[in-house]
């Protein structure tokens, strides 16, 4: 779980990142709310899809809001001062719109706000609150009173809290690299498995089995788990009863998600002995990761790990055949920034967690794609998935 430590320091990068006229600013976004304070709805209770609202005040202080079933249904124990919790349900009366307790919730913290100058996250909050707090509609970050800052762009506070995420904290890590050693553990179990006659739900249910068992704790399992091959060269999503065949390659492209966070890599496995085209594939994704792997480091463009992954590809006159990105960002969200394409405007930060994930699907072979997870540092990254990359 995120740490009381690494939620401090989240919260002390996004002080400094704010106008100094700033003395609050309240999170809505539910990955949001985590991110600075380990608090979490489970998604697996009654609670599911429900959330808070977060006040931060530059003081220090952090302040939690919501009705009283949300704020229990939590996966971890979250880092704040103070709670305000409005009864929601109580086993003896009826329940009001769930949504209208949250903004009880906000009710009872307004007075405190009128006349400070606070920003919001605008895209998660309904127009009930913004006439709850006072805000300006047309600037919807800043409130009127906010006189110093009128003429100025408002605060997007959303988009900077998501720039701030790609700035991992070792807490962060930590998590990440518990969903990976869960997901490698969902490979290794799916290459056991996969044979002719075997379904791909069957070989979906014995990964999350393995992936769950290794995380030792409920999570959530989704990605692409299906079988391609020289008529069907490219599909994706969710398993279906098809039964794997003589010269398929089952890709397995699936994330382990604890705690909101999440891995993501991937790897093609032959059902049966390899065809030498599908070997050939095989030969020039690897190619094409090892060149990518090359060029990653703090800096560097990410439309360049896209030239550098595609090169291979281009050489052997197959890169039409390549018809997705180079890789992306991960962690709270998937994909997130940086995104590997060609026309990127994006640059590699250190503390990025990223994917190289090249794939071929060509008519008449076949398709593939293989994937692993890098930490971006100042001077190069290191690897954190671990699973083995192989046809058999």
């Amino acid at each position: 779980m995120l740490s009381k430590d690494g939620c401090q320091k989240r919260r002390e990068r996004l002080w400094r990142a704010l106008p100094a006229a700033l003395e609050w600013v309240l999170i809505a976004d539910p990955r949001h709310v985590h991110y600075f304070t380990n608090f979490l709805v489970n998604p697996l209770s009654f609670s599911g899809g429900e959330r808070g609202w977060l006040l931060l005040e530059r003081s220090g202080k952090a302040t939690l809001l919501g009705d009283n079933f949300t704020l229990r249904s939590r996966s971890g124990e979250p880092y704040v001062d103070d709670e305000v919790m409005v009864k929601w349900y109580d086993h003896r009366h009826s329940v009001i719109n769930r949504d209208h307790a949250l903004m009880q919730a906000a009710e009872k913290v307004a007075d405190r706000l009128y006349g400070r100058n606070g920003a919001v996250e605008a895209e998660w909050l309904p127009v009930g609150a913004f006439e709850l707090l006072g805000l300006d509609h047309e600037r919807h970050s800043v409130r009127k009173e906010a006189n110093d800052l009128v003429g100025k762009a408002p605060v997007d506070l959303g988009t900077l809290v998501r720039s701030l995420r790609r700035t991992k904290e070792a807490d962060e890590i930590a998590l990440l690299k518990e969903c990976m050693a869960a997901c490698a553990a969902g490979h290794a179990r799916a290459k056991e498995v996969i044979a002719p006659g075997v379904t791909e739900m069957e070989v979906f249910l014995e990964v999350q089995k393995a992936a769950l068992a290794a995380a030792g704790r409920p999570g959530l399992v989704y990605g692409d788990f299906r079988a391609l091959n020289a008529s069907q060269p490219k599909a994706g999503g969710l398993p279906t009863q098809n039964k794997l065949a003589e010269g398929d390659i089952f890709v397995l492209d699936y994330s382990v998600v604890l705690e909101g966070y999440r891995s993501d890599f991937t790897n093609g496995y032959a059902v049966g002995t390899p065809t030498a085209g599908q070997q050939r594939l095989f030969d020039l994704v690897m190619a094409a990761q090892q060149e990518g792997e090359k060029t990653l480091k703090a800096g560097v463009p990410a439309k360049a790990v896209f030239d550098a992954v595609e090169r291979p590809l281009r050489e052997a006159n197959v890169a039409d055949k390549f018809a997705h990105h180079a890789g992306h960002g991960i962690g709270l969200a998937h994909p997130e920034a940086p995104i590997l394409v060609p026309e990127s405007e994006d640059t590699l930060l250190a503390g990025d967690v990223i994917t190289l994930e090249p794939g071929l699907y060509i008519e008449g072979i076949g398709g593939i794609r293989i994937e692993h997870n890098y930490l971006i540092t100042e001077t190069g990254y290191e690897r954190l998935s671990q699973h083995t990359i192989s046809l058999v």
